[in-house]
């Protein structure tokens, strides 16, 4: 088995004698890490680009031990398989941490080598088998999000550019703010429309138009949030997208979700920003001018991500270029600077949409009844990587 192939095992212990004993006994199959503490472990859980497959403490350390290590080793390597080494004066303790739901299996010390390979073993097909689950998991996830997304798109274009133009505005936000896990924040903004499709067309019109509502159409509005909420209540590990979601279109002062993760209210900041800073950008207010609109609000919302994207929207107003190219020229990936209608004005897909390769095909079918051009966005920000660049725009023409 090559080097690279092989799974990584973490070996804790305060006696390098013991580390070096389990690195001989295990090298053949895995390739081995080790540390002399707790602390260091934890460290090396962090800089490590590679997954660990299985972690192996000693009980007894000074300062952390084994069993304390073991769980806080949970957050950094939630699918490592963790084995506690024991002396005999340690057992009530090893059979204590089993219990807790925090080891896999406890070994005493001195143990066999044909004990410890046999052991890692049974961890491996232990970490395999909770893998492929996640993956599965994972992929069924995002199966499901994207047969939403597709509904979205076919049923209500503008729907769809406006929930594009969120998750684009959401991301920019999660990574100027450093925000580790975004798929949360962007799933939550992609899907946060959902909810609308149920409302009547001129219902629809007016609340992008930012006109007022009769009390009925009001009533429609503040609905649409729950019934997102309901469509998404079977599709697992969407609990924290559903209750970020929940907040969309309410006045939700900030001290009301003081309990709840830093996180996860920082999730909720952004995704409420970015939709009500795309409503009021839709209906023609000047972005300064919708900006001091919302920090003038510091009680609903988050001054750390008013500020971001202040960042991030003064960015792109220098890097951000507009080019006009044949309707033949569009390619998967493209942004686009402006609705795309056909001739008797119904709309194809809003301004914002990414471009994929089944709306090249159907601009494609539908060529004689759309313009001869179309506006699309190039950006020059890494974030904007997927989109188009100049070299790919040979038959543009600035505008």
């Amino acid at each position: 088995m090559k080097q690279d192939d092989k799974p990584n095992v973490l070996c804790v212990d305060d006696e390098p004698n013991i580390l070096e004993g389990l690195a001989l006994n295990l090298r053949r199959h895995y390739r081995v890490m080790s540390a002399t503490s707790g602390t260091l472990a934890l460290d090396a859980l962090r800089d490590t680009r590679e997954p660990v497959a299985i972690v192996i403490s000693d009980m007894r350390m000074p300062t952390m031990d084994g069993a304390t290590f073991l769980a806080r080793s949970r957050e950094l390597a939630p699918d490592a398989v963790r084995i506690l080494l024991t002396g005999q004066s340690d057992i009530d303790s090893a059979i204590a941490a089993i219990n807790d739901g925090q080891i896999f299996r406890f070994l005493t010390k001195p143990c066999l080598p044909s004990t410890l390979i046999a052991t890692l073993e049974a961890a491996m097909k232990q970490y395999e088998l909770v893998t492929a689950e996640r993956v599965l998991l994972e992929q069924t996830v995002h199966g499901s999000i994207q047969a939403l997304t597709d509904v979205l798109a076919l049923t209500n274009p503008a729907l769809f550019g406006r929930a594009v133009r969120l998750k684009l505005l959401a991301s920019e936000l999660a990574m100027k703010l450093d925000v580790k896990d975004r798929w949360q924040i962007e799933v939550a903004a992609m899907l946060s429309q959902l909810g609308y499709i149920g409302l009547p067309p001129e219902t629809l019109e007016k609340l992008q138009a930012g006109q007022r509502l009769s009390a009925d159409e009001a009533a429609m509005v503040a609905r649409a949030p729950a019934l997102t909420e309901q469509l998404l209540a079977n599709i697992p590990r969407l609990e924290s997208v559903r209750t970020i979601i929940s907040t969309i279109g309410r006045n939700i002062v900030r001290a009301e979700t003081s309990d709840l993760s830093p996180a996860l209210r920082r999730a909720m900041a952004i995704v409420r920003i970015a939709g009500d800073f795309d409503a009021l950008d839709s209906q023609g207010i000047p972005p300064s001018l919708a900006l001091e609109m919302l920090r003038s609000k510091t009680r609903y919302y988050d001054p750390a991500v008013i500020n971001a994207l202040e960042a991030i929207r003064g960015i792109a107003r220098g890097s951000d270029e507009v080019l006009e190219i044949r309707l033949a020229g569009l390619k998967a990936g493209m942004l686009l600077a402006e609705d795309v209608r056909t001739e008797n004005g119904m709309l194809i897909a809003a301004h914002g949409y990414q471009v994929t390769p089944g709306f090249v095909e159907r601009a494609h079918n539908l060529r004689g009844r759309l313009g001869r051009t179309v506006r699309v966005i190039v950006r020059q920000r890494p974030a904007a990587a997927a989109n188009p660049t100049r070299g790919d725009l040979e038959t543009a023409v600035r505008i």
